[in-house]
């Protein structure tokens, strides 16, 4: 039976990945420091004896002993509430977290694919945004901490793959939802949800006109899965490029969620906030055959029945 490590596996992201592997016949070892994450994501998964879990925080060590296949880096604050709580640890988790899984990769003789993101891109120039942009990114700015340290994580990445040989995976995830998302982890969609079902006011940004491309979870893991098992070492694109405004998400959740309390409210746009994001998912396509299936409203109707359950009525 096959290993991997999977960090963040308490996370959103990471309490899927860990399913997927489960289901797909491997050995998993999770690992979080549960920072951001929730022992309730994976509480299904302990009586499971190919599963396994460490408490731990691999900015400061990893160990994991015997023979280990793969790992998945997925450790991270992944929203701007939390990155600009926690600027340091985000840094950390991005460099020295990153530095050290790739000692233990190289030291297992593992193949290592590490969870990047949209953000290297920053607020982008050029639309849609496809692998080879370089981005628009404000290095010292309040999201800099996740930016940069996502950019510094890929290439610490590359320089361990082009100096040691090592085997290793770069996936640039594009906004990502579904069951498991953290209720106040202050991006859109949660946050949506949350206000709808309370019937408070959907805190829109601007004027609202700005840009996300949301892809359903499952469409992501399965893209995740195949360029895990590729042979292909360079950043690949994962998101849906179906691109819609922060204004329509609002009002599609609002007609989903059917609170007549619930109405939309204006804020000031945050620094830095990207006026536009949509991936180009061209090399997906082609080196993975993979492009999403879940369509935006079936999406949304499955995460409405995960936020039903978790968050309470006003």
């Amino acid at each position: 039976m096959q290993k991997v490590l999977i960090t963040g596996a308490a996370g959103f992201l990471g309490s899927h990945l860990c399913d997927r592997f489960i289901n797909e016949g491997f050995h998993v070892i999770g690992m979080d420091n549960l920072l951001t994450g929730s022992l309730d994501n994976i509480d299904h998964l302990f009586p499971n004896e190919h599963f396994e879990f460490y408490h731990n925080d691999v900015s400061k060590f990893v160990h994991v002993p015997g023979n280990l296949d793969y790992i998945l880096h997925f450790a991270s604050p992944a929203s701007p509430i939390d990155y600009l709580k926690m600027p340091i640890q985000t840094l950390k988790v991005g460099s020295l977290g990153t530095h050290n899984l790739l000692g233990l990769a190289k030291a297992k003789k593992a193949r290592m694919l590490i969870a990047s993101t949209s953000e290297v891109y920053g607020d982008p120039l050029v639309h849609p945004q496809n692998e080879d942009y370089w981005g628009n990114v404000n290095p010292i700015g309040p999201r800099g901490v996740y930016d940069e340290a996502k950019r510094f994580q890929e290439a610490i990445t590359m320089a361990y793959h082009n100096y040691h040989g090592l085997e290793t995976r770069i996936v640039r995830i594009f906004n990502t939802y579904g069951p498991r998302m953290r209720v106040n982890d202050g991006r859109a969609l949660p946050a949506f949800f949350s206000q709808a079902i309370r019937g408070e006011g959907l805190t829109v940004f601007g004027d609202g006109q700005q840009t996300r491309s949301f892809c359903y979870v499952d469409d992501l893991i399965e893209g995740i899965f195949r360029l895990l098992f590729s042979d292909y070492h360079l950043p690949v694109n994962i998101g849906n490029p179906v691109e819609i405004t922060i204004q329509q998400l609002a009002e599609e959740i609002l007609e989903l969620v059917d609170n007549p309390k619930a109405k939309i409210i204006y804020k000031d746009l945050p620094v830095d906030d990207p006026k536009i994001r949509q991936p180009d998912i061209s090399r997906a396509k082609s080196i993975l055959d993979w492009e999403p299936k879940v369509s935006r409203s079936e999406g949304l109707k499955k995460s409405f029945e995960y936020f039903k359950a978790v968050v309470k009525p006003s």
